[in-house]
């Protein structure tokens, strides 16, 4: 049993105390193998036992100043005082009663709450949007995936390179992001093509090859786009792409489905990152920031789209009353400031990471909005370098600094929507004397 005091304030810089991983790390991380799958991707030997704001401890007593948000998911920080006591409130009331066969006000309240702020056209009469609660962000694409076909009477969906959309079948069929999530799963979902991410000559193959030949457009139900792309290296795209594919769409009664699983809830610096490029989508995805950890998502449609009749989709856990009431304080939050906090912060550690590239040739130079920014790591040639991304990963682990990779050899930076510019400074020079040591 875990015997390190639960209400002492963790320092906000990184502080270890001993070698990594150290022997409570050990000790756990040999019971996980004999018995968790062995398709997890653990990248390196993190034993989380708490945290706090951007900080995280482990088993041993080190802490760690965490980029990762538990990969995007940890919006308001670690433990944020106001979500975990709306948790504890909740929980002592009523845990759980299925949304799906009855009612309760945690989640009709977080349904008001998202659809007044969906960036679709506001009817003269009604709500904006019309809301599906799921528990993840490949749920909320998998819904979105039959809500687009029963709506439009179609089959075919348009994807992209790319792309990360989930692992269950429906999602896993929109991923085009490395060949090891599809290996040996087949046959996948029919009726899904995939064009090249964020370039107009993407969107010239799309239009002048794939619609005349063997893609016939008034029998396209959707295309799933992400506004920025998350798995495949935070790619963001050419000016005028979003909206170019808005007018494609329109053109051909296709409903544009935009993943906003790893770049809403104001990691971007706007709530939604479509709202960016100033275009209205038909349906949203959304997941991971949503609840500040609690497993939550949800499908926004136009109310308009949004007809399937009872029973035709549903769930047991989707919109569970104590994740919706952690939410609804997660939007307040971040409302209340960590949007505009990520952008600032966001300018800071844009700012510092083009230093490192201008510093550094083994770096580019970095992309990306608010807080969810990355950059590559190049070889001296100027190719991809992913032994020395991996490389940098694990040893800015062992220096106190949590980061995850993307993409074939980038890496992100999407820390809670918490962080300080002191913050981002230890971080920038942790990574700073690493790339001196490691080239």
């Amino acid at each position: 049993m875990l015997s390190l005091p639960i209400n002492r304030p963790l320092p906000r810089v990184p502080c270890l105390v001993g070698s990594l991983p150290g022997a409570r790390a050990r000790a756990l991380i040999k019971r996980d193998q004999a018995v968790t799958s062995p398709s997890y991707t653990r990248v390196y030997s993190l034993v989380a036992a708490r945290g706090e704001g951007c900080m995280l401890e482990d088993v041993d007593g080190n802490v760690f100043l965490d980029l990762t948000a538990g990969i995007a998911v940890a919006a308001t920080g670690h433990a944020h005082p106001e979500v975990v006591q709306a948790i504890q409130n909740q929980a002592a009331s009523l845990l759980h009663m299925s949304g799906t066969d009855f009612y309760y006000e945690p989640m009709v309240a977080l349904a008001e709450n998202l659809a007044a702020r969906a960036p679709f056209p506001m009817p003269i009469n009604g709500t904006r949007a019309r809301l599906f609660f799921t528990n993840s962000g490949a749920e909320s694409n998998e819904g979105a995936i039959k809500l687009a076909r029963y709506y439009t009477g179609r089959f075919h969906i348009i994807a992209f390179l790319g792309a990360f959309h989930g692992r269950t079948y429906g999602a896993m069929s929109l991923t085009g992001s490395k060949a090891v999530q599809r290996q040996n799963f087949g046959p996948l979902l029919p009726g899904v093509t995939h064009i090249p991410y964020g370039t107009h000559a993407g969107l010239d193959y799309l239009e002048e090859k794939l619609f005349p030949t063997v893609l016939p457009p008034e029998e396209v139900a959707a295309i799933f786009i992400e506004p920025i792309q998350g798995e495949g290296g935070y790619i963001v795209p050419e000016d005028g792409v979003l909206e170019r594919l808005r007018r494609i769409c329109d053109r051909y009664g296709i409903l544009m489905v935009v993943d906003e699983v790893q770049s809403g809830m104001g990691r971007t610096g706007r709530l939604f990152a479509v709202e960016h490029w100033g275009i209205m989508p038909d349906i949203i995805t959304l997941a991971k920031g949503i609840a500040s950890g609690l497993p939550l998502g949800a499908i926004l449609a136009r109310p308009e789209l949004m007809t399937w009749p009872p029973g035709s989709h549903a769930t047991t856990f989707g919109g569970n009353p104590v994740a919706c009431a952690a939410a609804n304080v997660t939007l307040r939050l971040l409302e209340a400031g960590l949007i505009d906090n990520a952008c600032q912060m966001g300018e800071l550690l844009f700012s510092g990471l083009t230093q490192l590239a201008e510093r550094f040739q083994c770096v580019s130079l970095p992309r990306g909005k608010g807080l969810m920014l990355a950059i590559d790591v190049l070889d001296r040639a100027g190719n991809l370098n992913t032994e020395l991304r991996d490389r940098i990963v694990e040893q800015a682990f062992l220096r106190g600094l949590l980061l995850l990779g993307c993409g074939k050899a980038a890496i992100r930076f999407c820390p809670p929507l918490v962080i300080d510019s002191n913050q981002i400074q230890v971080a920038l020079q942790i990574i700073d004397n690493l790339l001196v040591e490691l080239t």
